[in-house]
């Protein structure tokens, strides 16, 4: 249980920024004793291997705040994110953690499921954090972008050291998502009704 809320957790930090987890699950298994990777996934805290996502992330930060350039952002990262949460699920179900230390039974050997639950994952959360843009955008004249951008970086950071410290509190995030996918479809379907009702009226006159 806890090992699917780790790589959930993970999972859904890649949804919003490809490369915070990846580079927190790295830094933490090379730094810390909070995470400590299985040897087929050392590669994510090997030094050049973390100067990279660093960089990808340095370029993601930028892009992501700037309007109309987020939207072809979150075009080239619909399939970024998705296998970053793939990479993420698997590394941080198959980790021994500060509250996981027999992470060997977990899926055992059939690596592709969480592989898959996790690109789904990421995948749906990437594809809310799309379609809540440009609401956003449109309601805040395009000021809200960078507001919203920093609220979900730091969202990313904090689910990512959340999922490996105290992955239980995923459970709250997960309610948060639900929440945020049912608010990003009624102001959708608010909006698809008012053009309608603004066009019926137009061809009236």
């Amino acid at each position: 249980m806890l090992e699917a809320l780790t790589g959930t957790g993970l999972a859904g930090a890649a949804g919003l920024n490809a490369y915070i987890p990846l580079l927190a699950i790295g830094l933490l298994d090379r730094y810390t004793n909070l995470i400590t990777l299985p040897d087929s996934w050392k590669w994510l805290s090997n030094g050049w291997v973390l100067i990279i996502l660093a960089v990808l992330l340095a370029v993601e930060l930028v892009a992501d705040k700037v309007p109309l350039v987020d939207h072809a952002n979150d075009v080239i990262q619909t399939v970024v994110r998705p296998t970053a949460g793939g990479l993420a699920f698997t590394a941080g179900s198959t980790s021994e953690t500060v509250t996981v230390t027999d992470p060997g039974s977990f899926f055992e050997s059939k690596q592709w499921v969480p592989m898959l639950i996790g690109i789904i994952l990421a995948g749906t959360v990437h594809l809310t954090k799309a379609a809540a843009r440009p609401v956003v955008n449109t309601l805040t004249l395009g000021f809200g972008t960078p507001v919203v951008s920093t609220a979900e970086d730091a969202t990313s950071v904090t689910l990512s050291v959340v999922a490996i410290i105290i992955p239980v509190l995923v459970l709250l995030f997960i309610g948060l998502f639900i929440w945020l996918m049912w608010w990003v479809v009624t102001r959708r379907r608010r909006r698809a009704r008012a053009r309608a009702a603004a066009g019926a009226t137009q061809y009236t006159q």
